[in-house]
């Protein structure tokens, strides 16, 4: 009932309307784009959603993420990388992208990455000039101008309680998972659960092979007899703590920070070990003291159901 007396609430129903009769034009690329979102605000896994497509389908494609570049420190069309190549910092870039391209770097992926605001252009771009053969559309379930050819929404536990903004974190009610063509349920290794929604293809996403990197890059074995100051600025603050809790890693305090923070007056003190995730590690100079967690994503099925619709 209280949906009714959201304005927010109509301002999607018109908004969505607008676009299914054509009153707002939505535009088509010459190849394969396939979206990557969710319903909530941040929080569910959509980067790493990303990083596993990407490190699966360069074999194939020459894939290129096309992303807003949230709170980055740059406008217009922006190459972040180009077939594996790193050409911008993470601030003109913006966190998520930069991380993405960091990452595919570092495993000679032959991803590029393009950041715009208005993603119909800089899909363009990623097709013309930098003969992108596969686009992954990143946080693009809201962004209806530009048409795809598979809605992957991620969905978490927390989820289904929630309301739509601004009395919850939902951007949209779950009767619109209609649009999406599969559904991802987020985080099963930590909050198992089940969900069904008409008949939508329904796929599980369990992390894995979790560890803990210095500022190497090399991975440490002896983390959980260390204790740590833990820190981020996600989407989902919380889940992040959930974690580190769930491997046995000693917390000797919490610091809680908005999303994309930007760390400007943060110093790490050289007495304390710090442990943070990757997209805010890259915000740092790495220094001995300073760790990250990292892991690996299982979706079982979902790659063979993707193949079947490209």
């Amino acid at each position: 009932m209280l949906k009714f007396l959201n304005p927010y609430f109509y301002f999607l129903k018109a908004r969505n309307f607008a676009y299914q009769v054509n009153l707002f034009k939505s535009y088509q690329l010459e190849v394969p784009v396939i979206s990557v979102g969710n319903l909530s605000l941040g929080g569910t896994g959509k980067t790493s959603l990303i990083r596993f497509l990407c490190e699966k389908f360069s074999l194939q494609y020459h894939v290129v993420v096309l992303s807003r570049g949230y709170k980055r420190k740059s406008k217009g069309t922006l190459v972040v990388a180009f077939k594996g190549k790193l050409l911008e910092n993470w601030e003109k870039a913006g966190d998520e992208p930069y991380l993405l391209a960091k990452i595919a770097e570092s495993k000679g992926l032959k991803v590029s990455v393009v950041v715009d605001e208005d993603r119909v252009r800089g899909g363009k771009l990623a097709v013309k000039e930098l003969q992108g053969e596969l686009i992954l559309l990143d946080d693009g379930f809201q962004h209806l101008r530009l048409k795809r050819n598979l809605n992957l929404v991620l969905i978490k536990k927390k989820d289904l309680k929630e309301s739509l903004f601004p009395w919850g974190r939902l951007r949209e009610p779950l009767k619109n998972l209609e649009r999406a063509d599969a559904i991802i349920l987020s985080y099963q290794e930590l909050e198992p659960f089940n969900f069904k929604f008409k008949n939508k293809p329904i796929f599980k996403l369990y992390r894995k092979d979790w560890k803990v990197i210095n500022w190497k890059g090399e991975s440490i074995s002896n983390y959980k007899d260390q204790e740590f100051l833990a820190f981020c600025g996600l989407g989902d603050n919380q889940q992040f703590l959930k974690t580190l809790k769930h491997l046995g890693i000693k917390i000797k305090k919490f610091l809680s920070f908005p999303d994309h923070y930007h760390y400007r007056n943060f110093q790490l003190l050289p007495h304390e070990n710090y442990i943070t995730t990757l997209k805010d590690g890259i915000k740092f100079n790495w220094s001995p003291n300073l760790y990250f967690l990292d892991y690996s994503i299982e979706v079982k099925g979902l790659l063979e159901f993707i193949n079947s619709k490209l």
